[in-house]
């Protein structure tokens, strides 16, 4: 697949995760949960997050303690006032912060988003997060973490004691 064009003609230069991290300035935007998102969602309101947004709530999370991406959904519904938080768009965000911290650690950054303390539901790592399993393995044990596989998925062993309160 190619890279897109821009109205001249050439190539468009790739945004790095930095900068996809302050883009989007028309939100947060808050909306009706209305259509087939209330067979999912049920009856209310729904909030697509700023990525700033779920950087900030991923930062909060200091080293030893952890959180889910549906902890930082709940927050930032509480945050907007509404009934929950995009579940797709909220995961994507999280992978650009993390992406974004990768970045910024390349070049010599000691102070990144700590992405690994992130964990999906039930405290399964995330594999599309930089360096996979082996890197989030490494760092989450090195916080005293254990790391135990189930199938071909990985999961903080008892990570419900280690949960941290994300707020706004």
């Amino acid at each position: 697949m190619s890279q897109p064009k821009t109205a001249s003609g050439k190539r468009a230069r790739k945004r790095s995760s930095r900068e996809k991290l302050t883009d989007y300035t028309d939100l947060p935007r808050t909306a009706a949960i209305d259509g087939t998102k209330t067979r999912h969602w049920g009856e209310g309101t729904f909030v697509i997050p700023a990525p700033r947004e779920v950087d900030a709530a991923m930062r909060q999370v200091e080293s030893g303690d952890l959180t889910t991406i549906d902890a930082i959904r709940a927050a930032l519904a509480e945050k907007h006032g509404a009934t929950i938080a995009c579940p797709l768009t909220t995961g994507i965000f999280a992978w650009i912060a993390a992406h974004a911290a990768a970045e910024s650690e390349a070049e010599g950054s000691d102070s990144i988003t700590p992405y690994w303390r992130t964990l999906k539901a039930r405290g399964e790592l995330n594999p599309k997060y930089p360096g996979g399993i082996e890197n989030l393995r490494q760092r989450l044990e090195n916080e005293g973490h254990t790391i135990v596989q189930r199938g071909k998925r990985f999961f903080v062993a008892d990570f419900e004691r280690c949960l941290a309160s994300v707020r706004f």
